[in-house]
């Protein structure tokens, strides 16, 4: 049995890891390639697009694809839209791995916003120093004169694409981050409001505790809807069953 699983979270590489050890499966990861480099995975690895609909739908014939786990950032949708479609194309199964979106806890300041532009638009009225971990891309939108007098610390696992905020801090790291961690920094750069994409999972949501804990209010960027017709589960373990792989 041949499985893609569309990778770049933890949750690919530990699927990765599960099916890895099986005799009777073989496992292929594609990465998007933009990070340069990506923490090490089980299993076959491809780099970079599959070019669009058509490519994708190629690959799978080409290389005999017998099932297809979506498990790309929440955030990726274009990618997310493509193997629902690639695969309904081909009649390869498809699954999309997603994991579930933080909630609220008791103490939490959250506003909720539909898109990285209206997340800058609320931004003045919030706050003047600004940790934003939204990732690389999609900083335009914090670059706009209206935001000039705010401070930006910026963290991404690699150097983000200008343009960038008119005052910003670049801060490289990758986590899994600790509250403790979060909280010293939130303290040492004086952050006065949070914001973040609503990713999910463990690894980054030390930051929300301690933002909690120091009463600084978060601004989380609501996830894109799943593409129509997809069979989403929440964890690898949902998905092993699915594929009769458990």
């Amino acid at each position: 049995m041949h499985v893609l699983v569309l990778g770049g979270t933890t949750e690919a590489r530990a699927l990765a890891a599960r099916l890895a050890t099986r005799r009777d499966v073989r496992v292929t990861t594609s990465l998007a390639g933009r990070v340069a480099r990506p923490a090490a995975l089980e299993g076959d690895v491809r780099v970079g697009g599959f070019g669009g609909v058509d490519g994708l739908a190629a690959w799978l014939r080409e290389h005999r694809v017998d099932a297809v786990v979506d498990a790309t950032h929440p955030f990726a949708a274009t990618i997310s839209e493509h193997a629902v479609r690639a695969a309904a194309a081909t009649g390869v199964p498809a699954v999309l791995l997603r994991r579930p979106g933080w909630r609220p806890a008791p103490g939490d300041v959250w506003h909720d916003a539909g898109s990285l532009a209206e997340a800058a638009a609320l931004l003045p009225s919030l706050g003047r120093r600004v940790f934003l971990t939204t990732g690389r891309l999609g900083l335009a939108a914090f670059a706009e004169p209206s935001l000039a007098e705010l401070h930006f610390l910026v963290r991404s696992v690699e150097p983000p694409e200008p343009p960038l905020p008119h005052h910003t801090e670049i801060l490289l790291d990758r986590g899994p981050y600790t509250v403790e961690g979060e909280t010293a920094l939130l303290r040492e750069h004086r952050i006065d409001v949070l914001v973040t994409k609503d990713s999910g999972g463990a690894a980054t949501a030390a930051k929300l505790t301690a933002a909690r804990a120091l009463s600084v209010p978060v601004l989380i960027v609501r996830r894109p809807p799943a593409p129509e017709g997809a069979h989403e589960l929440p964890d690898v373990a949902g998905v092993l069953s699915h594929l009769g792989l458990d």
